[in-house]
């Protein structure tokens, strides 16, 4: 199976984090999102103690908010003792709800509001990440009126193509996020946060990418913040303290994606970046990481029912299902890869070539093409692996089809994490 989470029972029937996903299915209806807590706190746990043995005591990972946000995956990361970073007021406000300390949050967003940013700072976040000297400037002088100063990093861009899918590609010069090297305006905006005095600058982000499976990137990311690190040193006296270099590492969504040990990565990292650091001439930085999809996309697993099987003569096979683009888009936006089992006949021969198509009016709605399951029938349970990442924080209620159901999974229980939206929740703000 794709994950070790995955397997097949003696009824021949999917199992997921230990549970037969067709009995859950018909416990709870479709389309369902099933979440293994215990998994999700296992890849925890791998980064947490990659980061500390091989970048020192200090060095931790932050959970990438917008892979999925809601208060139980905060509350996990509470208490495995992880920082977090938002993008937004709205995720900000989700983990402050379920009682993590937003001291050890990280507030990025390339367009922060007024209000956004005295938000954050009213609320205690710990470290803004400032895009851009716009921001800069509104922060300052926000904090002036207040009477309080605030820890930054600014987001700079260093030029990396991770060679990835375009539009998951953060890194580059010409990008909206943060500030580049290459033009010379990173140096400007660390001089302008250094002459202001109520924030306090106390390293640097970037991020390349998303969906990377090697280290390379991330490597050559370092090296030219490291030499940037130096080459501020040598011109302002100023030396970074902390280094961010964001997340993006992959997951493994199909048979043919590689296996990934994150450990072992995160030593490659590790490695080189401090060898480039002693060539430099520079202390090595706290280094962070912000993980978000390898945290929590392997831990997911959305269940659908089978309406229509519906074969055009000459061409392909169709399966519908009872869920579609509005809980998970991704196919519709990036024609991301995933892993589909027909959940209840997982045991038999997969021979039924097919694409399974969401229940929307709109000819994009479409899970995966070119799959071949066991041949279905109507009422049958289909699953859809490594979901965990990107498809609830990106739901919507297009068709005003409601968000589905979450159940977390532990131990070989589960419990409701998030109740299925209903059709009065869709109109309760409409007047």
């Amino acid at each position: 199976m794709l994950h070790k989470n995955i397997g097949i029972n003696k009824e021949g029937r999917l199992t997921f984090a230990g549970m037969d996903v067709v009995s859950l299915a018909e416990k709870y209806g479709t389309p369902l999102m099933l979440l293994d807590e215990d998994r999700i706190r296992e890849n925890i746990r791998v980064y947490k103690k990659a980061m500390t043995e091989n970048f020192g005591e200090g060095c931790f990972p932050l959970f990438a908010s917008k892979a999925l946000c809601f208060k139980g995956v905060y509350r996990i990361a509470k208490e495995e003792g992880i920082g977090m970073d938002a993008v937004s007021v709205g995720e900000l406000y989700t983990a402050e709800a379920a009682g993590f300390d937003l001291k050890k949050a990280y507030f990025h967003g390339n367009n922060k509001t007024d209000a956004d940013i005295a938000f954050g700072v009213e609320h205690g976040v710990g470290t803004f990440v400032v895009d851009n000297a716009d921001e800069l400037l509104a922060l300052d002088k926000h904090l002036e009126k207040v009477g309080k100063k605030q820890r930054i990093l600014l987001r700079i861009s260093p030029g990396i193509d991770p060679h990835t899918f375009q539009a998951v590609v953060t890194g580059s010069v010409d990008s909206k996020f943060g500030t580049p090297i290459a033009t010379g305006q990173a140096e400007e905006i660390t001089r302008l946060a250094l002459s202001l005095k109520n924030v306090e600058l106390v390293g640097f982000h970037c991020h390349v990418g998303s969906q990377i499976f090697d280290h390379e990137p991330f490597v050559d990311a370092a090296d030219i913040m490291l030499r940037f690190i130096a080459y501020i040193r040598a011109q302002t006296g100023f030396t970074a303290k902390e280094l961010n270099l964001g997340g993006g590492l992959g997951v493994r969504y199909v048979e043919s994606h590689p296996h990934i040990d994150y450990a072992e990565v995160i030593g490659e990292m590790a490695a080189v970046i401090k060898a480039r650091a002693a060539e430099i001439g520079i202390e090595l930085p706290k280094m962070v990481l912000e993980p978000g999809r390898s945290l929590v996309a392997d831990a997911g697993m959305t269940l659908y029912t089978v309406g229509s099987v519906k074969t055009i003569t000459g061409y392909k096979n169709y399966v519908s299902i009872d869920g579609g683009m509005p809980d998970n888009p991704r196919f519709a936006l990036y024609q991301s890869p995933y892993t589909v089992y027909n959940a209840s006949r997982a045991a038999e021969e997969a021979d039924f070539p097919c694409s399974v198509v969401g229940r929307c009016c709109e000819s994009g709605d479409i899970i995966q093409e070119n799959v071949v399951i066991p041949r279905p029938q109507r009422g049958d349970t289909v699953a859809v692996a490594v979901t965990g990442a990107y498809n609830y924080s990106m739901a919507s209620n297009y068709n005003r089809i409601p968000r589905p159901l979450i159940l977390l999974i532990s131990g070989g229980k589960e419990k409701v994490a998030v109740r299925r939206e209903t059709n009065e929740d869709m109109i309760a703000n409409e007047v």
